[in-house]
């Protein structure tokens, strides 16, 4: 039989006498029978598995079995809980009634008398299992479509005669609308085939109603575009828990995301198209709260509807953040430029947003003779793609990304053409080794200030531009020495000294030695 069962007592012996006699039942065949010497224990097990019937002892130290038992109720609402005890603690009987305990058992407790609750028990699961599954199976494929379609009804009228009949037992008790929705299907399909595409999404169909038959949630629809309608009808209470629940092991299954929006509890057959409508709206701030979470009120959400009005100020920052590769910063400038504190509502508002932002880091670009399409290789001037993001958290992360690629390449750009220059004022200025040389000279070719060459200069090579010229300049005296016929004046003058004293002074301080010098250890 697959129910599981638990057995309770905080007496190690009673436990193992009673286990001993559930396991040896030949009538009865357990999937499970699991022991515990405490109600933290038990709790314990079933926050990992699922219990079907408890038999616990009523009297035991810390927490009761009644306190286990009203605990017990709160994970599992559809869980048997049998109370054992002896004559003196039956007094406790009206509080089990009250609990809605499925049976109360005196120690020493009789073989046939504890058989007897057993197999009362299994039956009544069993029916309980049957019915559910009959009232699921009553929901047929074109009762749901008929659901559905009332459901989609801007103004509903009365409920069809048919629908009612197999709705209303459904919600006797009270039921709700959740709209369950398979996150990213739109940009998942695109790497798959036609056939990966439906064995996934029937998987995924699959585990959502597994799960729901398994916790009595409710009757599972199958809607438009990668959405579920959920006839929740479990009790209200057990309802966010087994929800959130179904988004975990989800995640986990598929490495995948749900989002579930859900409706108000009624037992009015006519309301429940107040509480579709309900689930529709919690699950469109999907956009603005994000995926993967269960959203249950959308009534409170206040959004902000105006864009940023600093935004060109904003945008040039940005821009100069890009230009300094600072991540940080442009990271920075996104969320302000999309409310971080209190988001755009509409998409029509972001994708506005979008194009101004775009637009005017084009048009900066431009003045600078940058391309930003050309340069991120968008193929129009309108990024598409953004339209296929599900959340306002998705479009930001894949502008950041693009940002942060663009601030990288025009980082890269300006590296190679500050390289490029330095290299050009290096071939400048040894073709003119013989001359003198002046960094205002050097800075008038290249229609730069004296200051700003300098400044650049010294922050790609890490060495001032005089320093530079010294350097070059005793590299070309020491490559002129290596000439025996040149006497040691010729080669200062060739190498744009006027001033024999300076000269010499100048090559100590550099090589170390005189020329003289230099070419007796070199024995030229």
């Amino acid at each position: 039989m697959d129910i599981n069962i638990l057995l309770v007592d905080d007496e190690a012996i009673d436990l193992e006498w009673l286990r001993r006699r559930v396991v040896g039942n030949e009538q009865l065949s357990f999937n499970e029978v699991g022991t515990a010497l405490s109600g933290f224990a038990a709790l314990k097990i079933m926050e990992h598995k699922r219990i079907d019937v408890i038999l616990s002892d009523i009297r035991m130290p810390i927490m009761s079995g009644m306190e286990f038992a009203k605990k017990a109720k709160e994970l599992n609402p559809n869980v048997h809980i049998v109370f054992i005890s002896g004559h003196q603690d039956f007094s406790y009987a009206k509080e089990a009634i009250q609990l809605n305990a499925s049976g109360y058992l005196l120690k020493p407790v009789d073989d046939i008398e504890l058989n007897e609750m057993l197999a009362k028990l299994c039956a009544q699961i069993e029916g309980e299992r049957n019915r559910d599954i009959s009232l699921s199976e009553t929901m047929t494929l074109v009762n749901q479509e008929l659901l559905l379609r009332w459901f989609n009804e801007s103004t509903p009228g009365q409920v069809e005669t048919h629908i009612y009949s197999v709705v209303e037992p459904l919600i006797q008790d009270g039921a709700a609308v959740a709209i369950i929705e398979l996150d990213d299907m739109a940009l998942k399909v695109k790497s798959m085939t036609g056939e990966e595409w439906r064995s996934l999404t029937n998987r995924m169909a699959d585990f959502i109603r597994d799960f729901a038959q398994l916790n009595n949630l409710g009757n599972v629809m199958t809607s438009y575009d990668y959405h579920f309608i959920l006839l929740a009808t479990i009790r209200e209470d057990y309802c966010a828990a087994l929800l959130k629940e179904l988004i975990q092991t989800f995640n986990k299954e598929f490495s995948s995301s749900i989002t579930i929006g859900t409706g108000m509890y009624t037992q009015d057959i006519d309301k429940l198209h107040d509480s579709y409508r309900q689930a529709q709206a919690a699950l469109s701030i999907k956009w603005i709260l994000g995926k993967n979470r269960l959203i249950q009120d959308a009534s409170e959400w206040s959004p902000k509807e105006a864009i940023a009005s600093n935004l060109e100020d904003i945008v040039n920052r940005m821009l100069q953040a890009m230009l300094e590769y600072d991540l940080m910063a442009i990271d920075d400038c996104l969320l302000q430029l999309f409310n971080e504190d209190k988001p755009l509502s509409q998409k029509n508002d972001i994708y506005d947003l979008i194009i101004r932002i775009t637009s005017k880091l084009h048009a900066d670009l431009q003045q600078m003779n940058e391309h930003l399409y050309e340069i991120l290789k968008w193929e129009s001037h309108q990024p598409f793609v953004l339209f296929q993001f599900e959340t306002v958290d998705d479009i930001r992360s894949w502008l950041r990304r693009r940002f942060f690629e663009l601030s990288e390449l025009l980082y890269l750009k300006k590296q190679r053409q500050k390289r490029k220059l330095i290299d050009e004022i290096t071939h400048y200025v040894e073709s003119r080794l013989e001359q003198k040389i002046t960094l205002n000279e050097v800075a008038a070719h290249f229609d730069f200030t004296p200051n700003y060459l300098g400044h650049l200069f010294k922050t790609e090579t890490n060495i001032l531009f005089s320093d530079f010229l010294v350097d070059l300049r005793m590299k070309h005296v020491c490559k002129l020495l290596e000439d025996p016929t040149k006497k040691i004046y010729e080669i200062a003058e060739q190498a744009g000294y006027k001033n024999m004293i300076y000269f010499n002074r100048q090559f100590k301080q550099s090589i170390g030695m005189t020329p003289g010098d230099y070419r007796k250890k070199h024995k030229i």
